[in-house]
């Protein structure tokens, strides 16, 4: 199972570069990933009921997330649907995009698009084996992120813009709420394994509460009123994400957990009557509107919509037989309707329309492609001896004797008979309305200009309508794979599938309903269906569009109330919440005595007088830049007073963080006034102070009652026995960011990468990335990286002598003989004193981000002293290379750790011995901390590139109107 899914992680990175070589041909390659992962399904099929394969890989213990994959019964039918169907619409694919008209291969999201593809196979075979519902979730979410990405493929628009948009909100909103659901039952169980809560399944409050939010996410995915409306939107997707996601596998991923909880909760308060309601009310409704459609792909979107309302009732009921009975309908569904959807694409592609108002005499020009659509159109419509007509039997076999559903059981017979009625309608509509003649003697002028689709185009739905008619020949082989999932249900199964049971209420049922259904289709025009101008269901759209249209309203108004587009009016709101809510709360709760210790020594206590006095000038100077050297004295000090606490590595990350900041701030600073307004300074001073003072009050109360409320040792005196035992290090600081806590590490680079990238998008109006301007730029036409500039190596400070190579073209007048010596000297020691702390930084105070930071000053001072042109020639580098890298090598310690038998971002252990140096042990969080040390020098070069190169170019090209003094 591990295989499979690397196997489709590499696919899906592999497939970019073989679009791009191969053009649509690597499609058959990149098909050949599920297929090959379908045999093993095939040569490892379970047994019976408690034959199962299983699979553990230790991921974060701490947070119940290991990787515990299993292989059942239910999973296998699952799989060969994701990874059979998947593998026939990547082949698919190839002909698809054929270059005919809007479909070419010049297409530049292809690549990605086959990616995607690829991408989501190995999701759904993921969520199929998962059994931790936290990993399960994942790739629920994947799922939905794919299928998002996917329908908006034409994203030049509107109507794929809308669409993915819906579909994401929808199913995530769904998502959110099983998450919430899937935590409860986890907590209430013990356990997140599924295979053991639906064994033993809790009960309470708190486990109904969880099931039903569960079941909001499984609805909300198989689109299931009142949720259902994104996938007729869906459709704006191409055909073979349609005939995939939304037709064979996403859409049934819901299907399949309701399928996989029932044996434990079908039981469950409200879990009956939630899905008999929905999923009928889904079936009849979707089906009354596909009969009305004349979009052959909203046709089978509505079908599709309808059957699984009637799958999801089946299956959720809670016994033996009618589960039988819905995992039969599930695969008859899935081979069908992906059939159907296929065929539709290829009568797009030939004829360029999928309106079957302009299409007639179809069947004659392409018969081979009539006998495929005509097939699977009898198998969805129930008619023998197609597996349809298994699965409609089945059906109403199981609802006709099953005691669970009580007084309600014949309801529940007669809406599947309507249904079904539907189904026969708009199965016939669909035959008729694509390849009848509809009394015409010549065809339409779309047929008549069609080419004819090539034989690799019409094979896949070829082999698929095929295997509907193979599935009901060979019933008693789709009986016993299908039973040994249906056997695990309270009371087991006494209804076994057949192609001819006998004369009985089922085939009376089943031939009433073809019978009536034809008949209807027939008379469609005096029954004035085809008339009808209002359509149920079409109001759930504008359901959906006045939802979002009054929470815009809603969070325009709340954001005028709480934002008006003043800087300090939302800064004090913010600090007045902190001072507001954490005080109230302590006011009324309980509180411990606290005790308080001014200072331990007199060099504390002269520390805090210059903070005291540095902020208390930042509030009185009117020179920005005096301020922030007021400023920049109080955070000097805090790192002073962490020193003084025996805390050198905050110390020295604090020193490094003030002084990086003062530089951005001196860099934002030269396009501001070099001082402020006084009636500026003097706007509501007095409730500034008393915010101010308010707030810094309110955290020092807070740490002080925090500090008193611990009643038993702190976890901190058993963190440098663990950070040498577990992590290797002696430095516990170290040792805590890049392994015990490695994951919120990464959360915060991934945060400092968003900062970068927002600075920068704010300065940079068009290309965001891109190296900075090096010498060979300075005469670049205008438009290019750099300015057009010569060197002008004289100076009145410096003279004719240049120490840096790119001072030749900095300001003469800002030239400095004094810094630019000291940057030629200095600069070579931060670095190695930079290195010095990545390697050291597991032992001794240091690390990846103390020492990105030392690099990032020597950046700094090379951009200072010569220019922003030596800047490109101290790091010729793309900042975003930089920044990828850093990211991809912190990510990747995960997989790295994984195959050194170590936790997740945990450290792993390599041990070889070398000539010289003897033993050596690496710690694979060394690379964890040399992804941080890389993240943070690519933000620092991307800061200075947009607060300083950029800055540098507009003030250059538009000289300020003011002078600003003191800002140099």
């Amino acid at each position: 199972m591990l295989a499979i899914l690397l196997a489709h992680i590499v696919g899906t990175a592999a497939a970019p570069a073989l679009v791009r070589r191969f053009g649509r041909l690597a499609f058959y390659p990149l098909g050949a990933i599920p297929l090959v992962s379908l045999g093993w399904v095939l040569a490892n099929w379970p047994s019976g009921p408690a034959d199962e394969l299983r699979t553990t890989v230790p991921w974060v213990p701490g947070l119940s997330m290991d990787i515990a994959l299993r292989f059942d019964s239910l999973s296998a039918i699952m799989c060969v649907l994701a990874l059979g169907i998947g593998a026939l619409v990547l082949f698919y694919c190839s002909a698809y995009f054929r270059p005919v008209g809007v479909h070419t291969d010049t297409d530049p999201r292809l690549p990605s698009f086959a990616a995607k593809m690829v991408g989501f196979a190995g999701a759904m075979f993921g969520l199929m084996v998962a059994d931790n519902m936290l990993v399960l979730y994942v790739f629920w979410e994947m799922t939905t992120v794919l299928s998002f990405l996917l329908i908006g493929h034409y994203a030049e628009r509107a109507a794929n813009r809308r669409a993915a948009t819906q579909a994401l909100l929808v199913t995530t909103a769904g998502g959110l709420a099983m998450l919430v659901g899937i935590i409860a039952l986890g907590t209430a169980s013990g356990t997140y394994l599924l295979s053991e809560i639906v064994v033993h399944p809790p009960s309470g409050t708190t486990v109904t509460v969880g099931v039903l939010l569960i079941l909001v996410g499984a609805l909300s995915k198989s689109a299931i009123v009142p949720l259902h409306f994104w996938l007729p939107g869906a459709m704006a997707a191409p055909t073979p994400v349609s005939a995939y996601l939304h037709a064979a596998a996403m859409v049934k991923a819901g299907i399949y957990l309701v399928a996989r909880l029932a044996p434990g909760f079908a039981d469950s308060p409200g879990w009956r009557p939630t899905l008999v309601i929905l999923g009928l009310s889904t079936a009849l409704l979707a089906g009354w509107r596909a009969i009305h459609e004349y979009d052959l792909k909203l046709l089978l979107a509505y079908s599709t919509v309808s059957q699984l309302g009637l799958m999801i009732v089946l299956v959720g009921a809670g016994t033996g037989d009618l589960m039988l009975a819905g995992l039969t309908a599930m695969c008859a569904h899935a081979a069908a309707k992906a059939t159907l959807f296929m065929v539709v694409g290829i009568i797009d592609h030939a004829t360029g329309t999928r309106d079957l108002r302009e299409l007639a005499g179809l069947g004659r020009r392409c018969p081979g492609l009539f006998v495929i659509a005509a097939a699977a159109a009898a198998s969805m419509a129930g008619v023998p001896p197609f597996v349809g007509f298994i699965a409609k039997e089945t059906i109403f076999g199981a609802e006709a004797r099953t005691p669970v559903l009580g007084s309600g059981g014949p309801y529940v017979l007669a809406a599947g008979v309507v249904a079904s009625l539907f189904t026969v309608i708009y199965s016939v509509r669909f035959v008729w309305g694509g390849f009848a003649s509809k009394g015409r003697s010549a065809p339409s002028p779309r047929v008549a200009g069609l080419h004819r689709p090539e034989l690799t185009f019409l094979a896949p739905p070829a082999v698929l309508a095929s295997a509907s008619l193979l599935l009901g020949l060979s019933a008693l082989t789709l009986d016993t794979a299908l039973r040994s999932y249906a056997d695990t249900m309270p009371g087991g199964t006494t209804y076994h599938l057949a192609l001819w049971h006998g004369v009985g209420l089922p085939v009376l049922l089943s031939a009433l309903v073809l019978v009536v259904g034809s008949i209807v289709f027939a008379a469609r025009g005096p029954l004035g269906l085809t008339r009808l101008r209002r359509l149920p269901l079409g109001g759930a759209d504008r359901i959906y569009d006045d939802v979002l249209r009054l929470l815009d309203v809603a969070a325009v108004r709340l954001t005028g109330i709480t934002q008006r587009g003043s800087l300090p009016l939302n800064q004090g709101m913010i600090f007045a919440t902190l001072v507001v809510l954490p005080l109230t709360a302590l006011a009324l709760g309980a509180r411990n005595h606290v005790e308080l210790a001014l200072w331990d020594t007199p060099l504390q206590l002269t520390v805090a007088v210059l903070v005291l006095a540095g902020g208390i000038g930042a509030t009185m100077a009117r020179n920005r830049l005096s301020t922030v050297l007021m400023v920049g004295v109080t955070g000097y000090g805090c790192a002073a007073a962490f020193a003084f606490h025996g805390a050198p590595d905050l110390a020295l990350t604090q020193l490094l963080v003030e002084t990086v900041t003062l530089v951005i701030f001196v860099l934002v600073l030269r396009t501001l006034p070099a001082e402020a307004e006084r009636p500026t300074m003097a706007l509501n001073r007095l409730p500034r102070i008393l915010l101010s003072l308010a707030a810094g009050a309110t955290v020092a109360i807070l740490a002080a009652f925090a500090m008193a409320a611990r009643t038993h040792d702190g976890v901190s005196e058993a963190l440098p026995e663990a950070a040498y035992v577990r992590g290797h290090g002696a430095n516990t600081v170290n040792v805590l960011l890049v392994d015990i806590r490695a994951w919120d590490t990464l959360g915060e680079i991934s945060v400092l990468l968003v900062a970068a990238t927002g600075v920068a998008s704010m300065v940079f109006r068009n290309r965001r990335f891109g190296r900075a301007p090096r010498v060979a730029d300075a005469g670049a036409a205008p438009g290019g990286p750099g300015l057009d500039m010569r060197a002008t190596p004289y100076s009145p400070a410096v003279g004719s002598t240049t120490w840096l190579r790119g001072s030749a073209y900095h300001d003469p007048n800002q030239r400095s003989l004094v810094l630019e010596v000291a940057t030629r000297i200095i600069f070579p020691l931060i670095m190695v004193v930079s290195v010095y702390f990545l390697f050291a930084g597991h032992n001794y105070p240091g690390g990846g981000f103390a020492g990105g930071l030392a690099a990032g000053l020597g950046l700094a001072l090379r951009y200072l002293a010569g220019g922003r042109y030596e800047l490109g020639e101290t790091l010729p580098v793309d900042s975003s290379k930089i920044l990828g890298v850093g990211l991809a090598l912190a990510g990747g310690t995960a997989l790295g750790s994984l195959f050194l038998g170590a936790p997740v971002l945990s450290s792993g252990v390599l041990s070889f011995t070398l000539p010289v140096l003897g033993h050596v042990k690496v710690m694979t969080s060394l690379f964890f901390d040399l992804g941080v040390y890389l993240v943070v020098v690519g933000m620092v070069l991307d800061v200075l590139r947009s607060l300083g190169v950029r800055l540098d170019q507009e003030l250059e090209s538009q000289p300020p109107a003011r002078p600003l003094a003191g800002v140099s």
